[in-house]
């Protein structure tokens, strides 16, 4: 592994791992000490700064060779699909989403799950990992690798854990909740989105878009209208 690669993994490492340790054995003792305010000014200022850092290595870092090629039309449809699945996952993940900080858990054992959260209860961190996936499809190089694979182990193996620390914390609240709602995505819940599907769908032809006319690099349907 070269050095540069080496300081991705190092970057990469960092970050998922600071998000383990501030959300679970420090948690605790730091807002006892910081406050809550404080707490979260120092998470979001580590949180951004070991971002900051893996983005910057990763830019600098050669992309090396692929594993296959990822614009061939089967990987490139399969990740197109996983994008825009992604999207319908987050776009309505910031609506009604106890797992978002700070929300107010009181009452949440008796709300029925609807919309996105009868496919999955953490529609927010699945779209992080397909979004992640689809683009390790699409590039699957060493140094795509190294990020994506830390960012689906953030937002899942994170995700099981804040279902254990929040059923720790609130289990008359919680229990009821997780029991009514799924981790793993149901895909025949799928229809539950309705309209969110073609939101999605026009959200990523226009990050697409972008994605190929201002930066050069073609993604989605640009692939072959170029």
């Amino acid at each position: 592994m070269g050095a540069s690669l080496l300081h991705l993994l190092v970057a990469t490492v960092s970050f998922v791992v600071s998000h383990f340790v501030m959300s679970g054995t420090l948690r605790g003792m730091l807002l006892s000490r910081l406050g809550e305010q404080m707490f979260l000014l120092v998470y979001s200022f580590i949180s951004i700064g070991t971002l900051a850092w893996v983005i910057v290595v990763f830019d600098r870092t050669d992309p090396g060779f692929a594993l296959w090629n990822g614009m061939h039309p089967l990987p490139w449809a399969l990740a197109s699909l996983l994008t825009i699945a992604a999207l319908a996952f987050l776009i309505p993940s910031f609506v009604r989403n106890p797992a978002l900080p700070g929300k107010n858990a009181a009452g949440l054992g008796t709300v029925i799950p609807s919309g996105v959260f009868k496919i999955t209860r953490h529609p927010m961190m699945w779209g992080i990992a397909l979004w992640a996936l689809a683009h390790l499809i699409a590039a699957p190089t060493a140094r795509s690798i190294i990020l994506m694979v830390g960012l689906i182990v953030l937002a899942l193996v994170g995700s099981r854990l804040q279902d254990k620390r929040k059923l720790a914390r609130n289990k008359r609240e919680f229990q009821p909740w997780q029991r009514r709602t799924s981790f793993w995505p149901q895909t025949s819940q799928f229809g539950a989105i309705g309209v969110i599907w073609i939101i999605a769908f026009l959200v990523w032809f226009l990050i697409t878009w972008a994605h190929y006319h201002f930066f050069g690099i073609p993604a989605g349907l640009w692939l072959w209208v170029r």
